[in-house]
């Protein structure tokens, strides 16, 4: 699986890092802009309440602050969700071209990503749900008696009621991580087969019957190695910051304006957000990837779709693209 995904990759790295990089990049410019007006916003406010007040600020007067939080937080949030969907549908739409050794354009992959794009998100936040039912019912409960135990004085019952949580929680845990690789494929059959988020769940229940150990473990280890590539990746960012004379706050005047600490930290919050779309061009396209390859190889074992994809493949395939990633699946 990981062997086919990085060779899926290295072949169609165009589309996927093309797609990625646009809706990373653009959803990163956005969260910039907001930050950079948001700060504009709240720039004076912030000089009056460090120089007028020498004491705590009133919790009224930090209200601009929070509303302009709040606000760039939700931008923020939003813009990722839509960008990571459309990634996460542009995967398999490449993938499903792949297994036929079919070269893709960009605008094809935009088109069919973006129709399935409601849909995906649907199903992803089903499968949370689902996923954090189970958890989320025993933490309510044992908040419940919590709170019950305290009204009625009996603070010693709160100590047997805390240990009960922690257990419940481990043992409640695995059933949310039993259902979400349960439902893991969903995603991709989403824009496979053009199903909706009900019936992909459905499907994707009855791919992962009788291998439920292997889908979690090569998803695992595709995480896994996502997330250390990743912040293998972020961390020469990281280091630069903390270089002797860059960024050091002891040039700067002890009453500081809003601007002075823009301009004084705007050159490491631009690292940062260079090493993280860097990073989440590979944390976003790698897994999906995986998890792709897993549908179309238990597709392959219980449904018998290889000689399907081979008298696809055969019939289509261009010579100069070589075997499809599916024969070495």
């Amino acid at each position: 699986m990981l062997s086919g995904a990085f060779s899926t990759l290295g072949r169609y790295w165009k589309p996927l890092i093309g797609m990625a990089l646009t809706l990373f990049g653009a959803a990163t410019l956005v969260v910039i802009l907001a930050l950079v007006v948001a700060a504009s916003a709240v720039a004076t406010h912030w000089d009056e309440l460090t120089s007028d007040s020498p004491g705590s600020p009133d919790a009224a007067e930090l209200v601009p602050l929070g509303i302009a939080f709040g606000v760039l937080m939700i931008i923020g949030v939003i813009v990722y969700l839509l960008a990571s969907a459309v990634v996460q549908a542009a995967v398999p739409v490449v993938l499903q071209e792949a297994v036929l050794g079919r070269p893709i354009r960009f605008g094809t992959v935009w088109s069919r990503a973006w129709s399935r794009v409601w849909s995906i998100i649907g199903t992803v936040f089903l499968t949370g749900l689902i996923a954090i039912i189970p958890m989320a019912l025993f933490m309510t409960a044992i908040a419940g008696l919590t709170i019950y135990t305290v009204s009625l004085g009996d603070e010693d019952g709160v100590v047997p009621l805390i240990v009960i949580g922690l257990i419940g929680t481990l043992l409640v845990a695995p059933v949310a991580v039993w259902l979400w690789v349960r439902f893991s494929l969903a995603p991709t059959i989403v824009v496979f087969e053009n199903q909706r988020p009900v019936a992909a769940l459905r499907r994707s229940a009855q791919l992962v019957r009788g291998s439920w150990w292997r889908v979690f473990g090569v998803g695992l280890l595709a995480y896994a190695l996502a997330s250390m590539i990743g912040y293998t990746i972020q961390m020469p960012f990281q280091m630069v910051g903390l270089l002797p004379g860059m960024f050091d706050p002891a040039d700067m005047d002890a009453d500081a304006s809003g601007g002075e600490l823009i301009a004084l930290f705007g050159g490491l919050m631009l690292l940062s957000f260079i090493s993280q779309l860097i990073a989440q061009l590979f944390t976003a396209i790698f897994p999906p990837l995986v998890v792709g390859l897993l549908y179309v190889d238990r597709r392959m074992r219980a449904e018998n779709l290889g000689p399907v994809l081979a008298e696809a493949a055969g019939a289509t395939l261009p010579e100069q693209y070589g075997p499809p990633p599916a024969a070495h699946i």
